[in-house]
């Protein structure tokens, strides 16, 4: 019945309400900038009821390559996400994408911050923060919550087939790997001495202070195979950071499918609730 509740919304998705059954009601923002640049673009899920209590938010990170993709491709598990945590905000976002002449790095790290920033100005207090993201989503939502957040807003990370480690020798098999290395991230901003994949990586930031972590991996993904799992495991128990790790069957793509999903799902609320 929930899936069809949910099939009804995508149907109709200029409503302003979502209903999802259950007496799970959001207020909804389509399309709403949080910036300047065309692509700096959210949909905003709101709680109907208790509007003037406090809620955490979680920002969602679509993958893609950190040059393509769109935040529609989560909409639907954001909108499962939902009936999961009705008491929670959900800011599912679009970022500029990286290209030969645009770095991906700092511009999406600037983006999550702007995102950050929009949800403070409109809710009137600065949330706590989940950041959630897959693939690319999942690398940028470490990074972020590892090194680019000073303030400390991330309160956990969950990143799905994220790559954490860039100089990873399973990793350079990835198609685009040339890419990663040129135009991931800007030269400008690296300091001496250290690779762009070095830099890049989330491991290279990850400290006793970094936000819990909980990650999913694709025991048969051919873009982010299970060496990455393994390495992000290892430098976060080695920090006694507090994180959990799953595989699930199947590839990159296989992660937001049943039963893995619904999997996912369980694991991140049991986790939020070890956070809280």
């Amino acid at each position: 019945m929930a899936s069809l509740h949910i099939l009804f919304l995508l149907l109709n998705c200029k409503e302003k309400k979502v209903s999802l059954g259950g007496g799970i009601h959001f207020d909804k923002e389509e399309d709403i900038h949080y910036g300047n640049d065309p692509e700096q673009i959210m949909d905003l899920y709101l709680p109907h009821e208790n509007p003037s209590k406090k809620k955490a938010a979680f920002i969602i990170i679509h993958g893609g390559g950190w040059r393509s993709g769109d935040k529609s491709q989560l909409t639907f598990f954001t909108l499962s996400m939902m009936q999961k945590f009705p008491d929670h905000i959900f800011a599912n976002i679009n970022y500029r994408p990286a290209s030969t002449t645009q770095y991906a790095i700092p511009n999406q790290m600037e983006d999550i911050k702007n995102a950050a920033g929009f949800l403070k100005k409109k809710l009137h207090y600065a949330p706590q923060l989940i950041l959630l993201g897959n693939s690319a989503g999942g690398h940028l939502s470490m990074m972020y919550a590892y090194h680019f957040d000073p303030l400390k807003n991330v309160k956990s990370v969950i990143n799905i087939v994220g790559p954490a480690d860039l100089s990873d020798e399973g990793f350079k098999t990835y198609e685009e790997y040339s890419f990663v290395e040129k135009h991931l991230i800007d030269p400008k901003i690296l300091p001496a001495g250290i690779a762009a994949n070095i830099f890049s990586s989330p491991v290279q930031w990850i400290t006793p202070n970094i936000p819990p972590t909980l990650s999913y991996y694709g025991k048969t993904d051919r873009v982010i195979p299970l060496s990455q799992k393994r390495i992000l495991d290892s430098v976060l128990n080695k920090n006694n950071v507090m994180n959990e790790s799953y595989e699930f069957n199947g590839g990159h793509l296989d992660w937001d499918k049943e039963p893995n999903s619904v999997f996912l799902m369980e694991k991140i609320e049991k986790f939020l609730k070890r956070v809280n």
